[in-house]
């Protein structure tokens, strides 16, 4: 199963939100990665503000400051 990945900063309420939501739909079905933007200045200046940042194994972006469930179950069924 292909890896989603989670940009996101620590002190982000949103982010936290979407990462909780994002693991209770997924489950064990499918690895998340967290990667904290404020440790890499190449991400700060990619995503500024737009955390968190749902991102596909092909480095596409799903959805960005809440879970957009509907292009999450998209993705999905389509890697299925």
């Amino acid at each position: 199963m292909p890896q989603l990945t989670v940009y996101y900063r620590p002190y982000c309420h949103l982010c936290h939100d979407l990462i909780h939501r994002l693991k209770t739909l997924v489950g064990d079905a499918c690895p998340i990665r967290t990667i904290d933007i404020d440790t890499d200045p190449a991400l700060e200046a990619r995503f500024g503000e737009w955390v968190p940042v749902l991102i596909d194994h092909n480095d596409n972006e799903i959805c960005h400051y809440f879970l957009d469930e509907a292009k999450l179950a998209d993705y999905l069924n389509k890697i299925r």
